[in-house]
């Protein structure tokens, strides 16, 4: 929705000043450099960017509608189902999360917060590690760095749409540039014309450089800047996770582990001490 609004206000804003300064919104209509700039930067994204991070772009498209998830609701279910985890396995032993592990779904404890049971991602990240805490002997120092390798190349995967929608966005003033210099071939074409034909021609032109700068710093540029911001909410998720399993891995309580977690997330999502006391409670009637 945030996005349907900005969008909304450059064209609204860019629009009503032209307006506002006598001009003709319809002189800015020009299909023809639209088709150019368009189609141009399309063409360089596709031949830019493998299958797989241009199938990657087109599906962040409803992440971009709906915003980012990470609220602070999400994270008190996180470190609740942190906290519920390290509490059992403190009770009755690490071997005892393995049926959890392994059947999540059927879990009463996954069951409590289906926001991260839906995202499989989170799941597989949360599962391995812990099947490496129950079956292995490996000491927080091994994990730490088996996670760190992890997380590198998932962030460098998550980066990879904001990263190729940067360059769409770097390369479309250029592309309004080319249009402009067809529709100056055109115009050159028509001289020795009627003037109000060569104005027009001269107008389409000039409509391109302006178009391309406008795609890009008004639509594309934005856009990209926003799946980065979600790319790096997303990272801060999966580093609470780590936090908290390698702080409960080095003997800590449960309650001190989730703190641990809590500490790491960015102060407009990280509940208080007591929000969290109390969302743990709440959870575990």
């Amino acid at each position: 929705m945030k996005l349907v609004v900005g969008f909304i206000l450059v064209i609204g804003c860019v629009l009503g000043g032209f307006v506002l300064s006598h001009g003709q919104p319809l002189a800015l209509w020009q299909p023809y450099e639209l088709l150019v700039i368009g189609g141009a930067a399309f063409g360089a994204f596709v031949i830019s960017n493998p299958g797989k991070v241009i199938k990657t772009v087109f599906g962040s498209i409803p992440l971009l509608l709906k915003g980012s998830k990470y609220s602070k609701g999400l994270y008190l279910d996180l470190l609740g189902l942190m906290y519920d985890l390290f509490a059992k396995s403190r009770k009755d032993g690490l071997m005892s999360l393995e049926s959890d592990i392994e059947m999540p779904k059927q879990s009463p404890i996954f069951k409590k917060y289906p926001k991260i049971l839906a995202d499989h991602h989170v799941m597989d990240f949360i599962a391995d590690y812990l099947r490496l805490m129950v079956g292995g002997n490996m000491n927080p120092f091994e994990l730490e760095s088996l996670m760190e390798v992890e997380l590198e190349t998932h962030h460098h995967e998550s980066g990879q749409a904001h990263n190729a929608l940067t360059k769409v966005s770097d390369a479309l003033p250029g592309f309004g540039i080319v249009a402009a210099v067809l529709g100056i071939v055109i115009t050159m074409a028509s001289i020795g014309g009627p003037p109000e034909v060569i104005g027009h021609h001269v107008a389409a032109a000039l409509v391109g450089t302006f178009l391309g700068i406008l795609l890009a710093y008004g639509f594309v540029g934005p856009m990209a800047t926003m799946l980065e911001h979600i790319a790096h909410e997303e990272a801060k998720f999966y580093e609470c996770i780590k936090v908290c399993l390698i702080a409960t891995l080095n003997g800590y309580a449960p309650q001190i582990a989730v703190e641990f977690g809590r500490k790491t997330l960015f102060s407009t999502e990280r509940p208080s001490f007591t929000e969290l006391e109390a969302h743990i409670k709440k959870k575990g009637k």
